[in-house]
């Protein structure tokens, strides 16, 4: 509030000084017939001094500037990036007087959420096409999968060549399905929309070569048929998988580690921006680069002083989230490339990052503490620190609701911004807890029809599905049949990722197996046999192809038909 006997602030035209404040109460109560009160008033606040002119003020102003500060409150509510997402939801004079702006934001998602439901629910019940996982026609989604793989070519065609040459090949490494591997303690399958998934065929391999160190990190493209892949050789690399010889048509992106060599040189992150054009990478050096899709160095965003270990698009694609070991995450305005704002409130290496909405994030880091940051603040919104051991990842649930974290003291926790304790303490691993991973599914998400749910990986050798509402293990999905060998860490799970559809998830093991689970009942359906440990899986917009990063220098990408 501007000073008492001020005029309007500098900082806008649209700030009101408390002298104007003053007297536009002042009217109110002389125009409800509060005389005694309006009299009483004045004399405390001294409105005869005020320099404004009675004849300009309207009657009703006070009122006047309530209702329209409302109507903007409602409003900004509704944007989501400068859009409107959905269809314009009408909130309350109480809800608006009692909620600040995020929970209001909240709120229109959770009645577009249920509207989106209750229409779903109508169309089934009249006999109209059921919602599928990507839209379109009324055509099921195994009858899409074939089209798709007719297009492609999918299956083993051709002659079986070497894997070295980046060839596609019929699989040698799979193991059958097994029912029952994973012990299954949770609900009923799902219905049709997303019911078990009975096996899952891998019909072709390509083997990505050229790099010349491990490949850490993979990533497909949200719009074409291009994966990138990481490395310890200081190159990132984009692949075509249209091209008859991916390998061979590779684009090189090159990452020199500058003056320093000292600082190393391995490409440690990589993310597509929404719409595919830019792919943004960071390093061992302490830079983040943005590339286009066709590999040329569009940016360099320099500001870290020690390595870049994960970065973020925002939903708009105009920001970029990058968090160092230098105890600090920045935003970039990529398209100007300049820091829009640095945050340094960790006090260690900050190892994860991911954004809640247009304006906010929650950064983890090896101080055992998480941060709930918004841009424009000089302080975090919100510190938990639950966690009695580094925190390794956080993510944000579909709905913006829950973040979830996990550590190296084995557990993960799931939080609200308006608690200070974790809503669930999920314990049942048995060693660190190194990633996890949302479901595409439940409120906010492609599927709102189908429950939440949340994978973790561990150091134990399994992989976990829990039900965030009840905070239960739904799912071990163990990766070894001897326990000594599990604990000891041989079958350690480095990555987890979800099918588009969200009924089948994908685990990748240091012990060189990628395995793909059914969701609905925890069933183990294939087993592949990669050239070395696995540190990441991915899959493709279709839900078709997955690919696969190796500390054996290749990455491969299969092709899957279910």
């Amino acid at each position: 509030m501007a000073s008492r006997n001020g005029g309007a602030s500098a900082q806008g035209a649209f700030t009101l000084s408390s002298d104007e404040v003053n007297y536009l109460v002042y009217r109110y109560l002389q125009e409800a017939g509060f005389h005694h009160a309006s009299f009483t008033f004045a004399h405390e606040s001294q409105v005869h001094r005020s320099p404004i002119d009675p004849n300009l003020v309207p009657a009703g102003a006070l009122v006047a500037f309530i209702q329209k500060g409302m109507q903007y409150m409602e409003l900004e509510a509704n944007v989501e990036d400068g859009v409107i997402e959905g269809d314009f939801s009408m909130l309350s004079p109480k809800e608006l007087m009692t909620k600040d702006i995020d929970e209001l934001r909240q709120l229109v998602v959770e009645r577009r959420e249920k509207a989106a439901e209750r229409a779903a629910a109508g169309a089934n019940a009249k006999g109209g096409p059921r919602k599928r996982d990507r839209g379109g026609g009324g055509s099921s989604v195994k009858e899409e999968r074939q089209q798709q793989q007719q297009q492609q070519g999918a299956g083993p065609q051709g002659g079986q060549q070497q894997r070295d040459k980046g060839s596609r090949d019929r699989e040698k490494g799979d193991e059958p399905s097994a029912k029952g591997s994973g012990q299954g303690n949770g609900p009923a399958p799902m219905d049709e929309d997303g019911g078990a998934i009975a096996s899952v065929e891998v019909a072709g391999v390509t083997t990505l070569s050229g790099h010349d160190g491990e490949v850490f990190t993979c990533a497909f493209s949200p719009a074409d048929p291009l994966v990138a892949s990481g490395s310890g050789d200081a190159t990132a690399r984009i692949w075509d998988l249209s091209s008859p010889s991916p390998s061979g048509s590779a684009r090189v992106l090159d990452h020199p580690p500058g003056d320093d060599s000292s600082k190393g040189k391995d490409v440690t992150t990589l993310e597509w921006n929404p719409d595919g054009s830019l792919l943004a990478t960071g390093a061992y050096d302490g830079r983040a680069r943005v590339w286009t899709k066709e590999g040329k160095l569009k940016v360099t965003l320099e500001r870290h002083t020690g390595p870049v270990f994960a970065l973020r698009w925002n939903k708009r694609g105009d920001l970029l989230l990058t968090s160092s070991a230098d105890e600090s995450t920045v935003v970039w305005d990529v398209a100007a490339g300049s820091v829009r704002q640095q945050f340094s409130f960790h006090g260690a290496a900050v190892l994860d990052a991911d954004w809640r909405n247009a304006a906010m994030f929650a950064t983890c880091s090896s101080d055992n503490s998480i941060h709930l940051c918004k841009l424009g603040s000089a302080s975090a919104v919100k510190t938990w620190t639950g966690h009695t051991n580094e925190v390794n990842a956080v993510r944000w649930d579909p709905s913006g609701r829950l973040l979830a974290s996990c550590s190296d003291d084995a557990t993960a926790k799931l939080w609200q911004p308006g608690r200070d304790a974790p809503v669930h303490s999920l314990t049942d691993h048995a060693k660190e807890v190194y990633t996890l991973k949302w479901s595409p599914t439940g409120p906010g998400s492609a599927n709102p029809g189908l429950p939440p749910a949340l994978a973790t990986a561990s150091f134990d050798g399994t992989a976990k599905i829990w039900d965030p509402a009840r905070g239960a293990c739904l799912h071990t999905l163990k990766h070894y049949s001897d326990p000594d060998r599990g604990r000891a860490g041989d079958h350690s799970v480095y990555s987890v990722a979800w099918a588009p559809g969200g009924r089948l998830l994908a685990t990748g093991s240091i012990d060189g197996a990628v395995r793909i689970w059914s969701v609905a009942d925890g069933a183990l359906l294939r087993t592949h046999n990669a050239a070395g440990g696995v540190f990441e899986v991915c899959w493709d917009k279709a839900g078709t192809r997955l690919a696969v990063s190796t500390n054996a220098k290749v990455a491969h990408v299969l092709e899957l038909r279910y």
